[in-house]
């Protein structure tokens, strides 16, 4: 593991509402506590349709994984606000396609560090570290990945519903800029993102709700918003589209998917 936290005490704050424990509520585990589970349904008292959309973001994960590491031949992977280890993780599905993908996993959250040894189990010829950074702090943790992952080679860069937790003040274009700069020709950036433009008269107040029960905050952004990230970029088909229609068949239907995606390859 990296860095020198696996020496550290572990501090969990179980009586405040977590994003990362929110968002495992929601997709049906087991790793959150009463104040998740009472913001969570805040939430979803607004946005009932909700569970379908973070379900959709998961497997527009193992979709652009599978393709990324068996078509296109992608062999490392940062994935960035992973989240608690749930089924299909990363490196999973990397290592099924090819045995010697690379992973690195970014977060900030302690139950995920409290988790990261589900983690870190790789195959015999691949690899797998854990990183206990924000993404906020982009060079620092470049710095770190750099010590599992070659940027003078592809990499696939997942930023999978994370972006919204990073506020304007932050610059977020400048720090997804920052990590495509650091990404060798050939790489890909991967981007999910809740939306403020579709089913905004429930989208709206069930963002509302969040703020006032999750500690961290988020912001929705438009699909031009969104479209941001990707400048100068190669655009995949199908484009920037909601993340049940990227490379998908039947899926749920529109009005229970709240958020845009999109795949790029770095010139």
């Amino acid at each position: 593991m990296s860095d020198s936290h696996e020496s550290e005490p572990i501090r969990i704050d179980t009586t405040a509402a977590h994003s990362a424990r929110v968002y495992d509520y929601w997709l049906g585990g087991t790793t959150n506590f009463a104040a998740d589970r009472a913001a969570g349904d805040a939430v979803l008292a607004a946005r009932p349709g909700l569970r379908y959309s973070v379900q959709a973001n998961r497997a527009f994960l193992v979709r652009v994984v599978q393709w990324l590491a068996g078509d296109m031949g992608v062999r490392q992977f940062l994935d960035i606000g992973t989240g608690i280890p749930g089924k299909n993780n990363t490196h999973e599905v990397a290592q099924a396609a090819n045995p010697a993908s690379q992973v690195v996993y970014v977060d900030n959250d302690p139950i995920v560090l409290a988790h990261a040894h589900e983690l870190l189990k790789s195959t015999p010829e691949g690899a797998t570290d854990y990183i206990n950074g924000d993404l906020r702090d982009t060079a620092k943790l470049l710095s770190a990945a750099s010590r599992t992952l070659d940027f003078s080679q592809p990499v696939g860069i997942l930023l999978l519903g994370v972006l919204h937790h990073i506020m304007d003040e932050d610059d977020p274009y400048g720090i997804v800029a920052q990590l495509v700069a650091a990404a060798a020709p050939g790489s890909y950036l991967v981007i999910s993102h809740p939306a403020s433009d579709l089913l905004p008269a429930t989208q709206g107040e069930a963002s509302k709700r969040y703020n006032q029960h999750v500690a961290t905050g988020q912001r929705l952004r438009s699909r031009e918003e969104v479209a941001r990230f990707f400048d100068g970029l190669e655009l995949v088909e199908p484009g920037l589209t909601q993340w049940h229609k990227w490379r998908a068949g039947d899926g749920p239907p529109d009005g229970a998917i709240t958020g845009h995606s999109g795949v790029a390859r770095v010139p």
